[in-house]
């Protein structure tokens, strides 16, 4: 079995596409558990449905840092009552995008930390979209104290001395489609050298489609190919790292 720990079904990719037959490809390769990531107020409606509709989808919902100038008090506090709903799992994606600029960098910080401080009052971990801000997502993380709840690194693109940085604040390190990148030094690195007790595997779909299918959309059932590189590079067989990501996932979500 495998479980996506980080999905977008509720992307309009899906949504006004072939959802169903989506799913039903993620199933049929053993992708048995999907956490579906709702990051504003349309993908948060839609993930919401998700819960309720299948018992195999769970969710995270938060604010995208990209689009924190469009967030509000009001926002938060519905998140914070829809995520008590037993099926959300954590809050996010939340972090620093500083390769888009749709959003200032201390607008950013502010419902980054609001967050954060939104994650420790509800106990639920917190996941970490992260885009060439590497120092200042440590930097808050620590200030704020995360390391009491955790969370995930997600699509986690840094280094090494980085990856045990976070592992050392409660965090688990999840590769996504770049670590099957031919190019992809870092997410190798990490995949290597990182011990399996600290990853969790994922797609991001639609995004981030791992080889060969790159440039074409993702779904859930492509990561089982990132499962399979991980082990590749580990020496490990495919079947122990399903095991052990899976186990991994379970218990950092708190799935029965």
């Amino acid at each position: 079995m495998f479980i996506d720990t980080h999905v977008h079904l509720n992307a309009d990719q899906y949504w006004d596409e072939d959802l169903q037959e989506v799913i039903d490809r993620a199933l049929a390769a053993k992708v048995e558990r999907m956490v579906v990531i709702g990051f504003d107020e349309v993908t948060i409606k839609r993930a919401m449905q998700l819960i309720e509709t299948y018992d195999f989808i769970y969710a995270v919902i938060g604010w995208h840092p990209v689009d924190a100038i469009d967030c509000t008090d009001d926002y938060l506090a519905w998140i914070e009552e829809l995520a008590k709903h037993p099926k959300v799992v954590g809050i996010g994606e939340t972090g620093l995008d500083y390769y888009w600029d749709k959003s200032p960098k201390d607008v950013q910080q502010y419902w980054f930390r609001k967050q954060i401080q939104l994650a420790k009052k509800l106990d639920l971990p917190i996941i970490i979209h992260n885009r060439e801000a590497t120092g200042d997502v440590v930097q808050i993380l620590k200030e704020e104290d995360a390391q009491a709840v955790g969370g995930i690194m997600h699509s986690y693109s840094g280094s090494v001395e980085t990856a045990r940085e976070c592992i050392n604040m409660n965090f688990m390190i999840s590769l996504g489609g770049p670590v099957t990148f031919k190019n992809a030094r870092q997410p190798k690195e990490v995949a290597t050298e990182i011990e399996l007790e600290y990853l969790l595997i994922e797609t991001d779909a639609p995004y981030l489609t791992p080889h060969p299918y790159r440039g074409k959309r993702n779904e859930p059932a492509h990561v089982v190919l990132v499962a399979e590189e991980i082990a590749r590079l580990k020496e490990l067989p495919v079947e122990e790292i399903a095991r052990v990501t899976t186990a991994n996932a379970l218990k950092f979500f708190k799935i029965s």
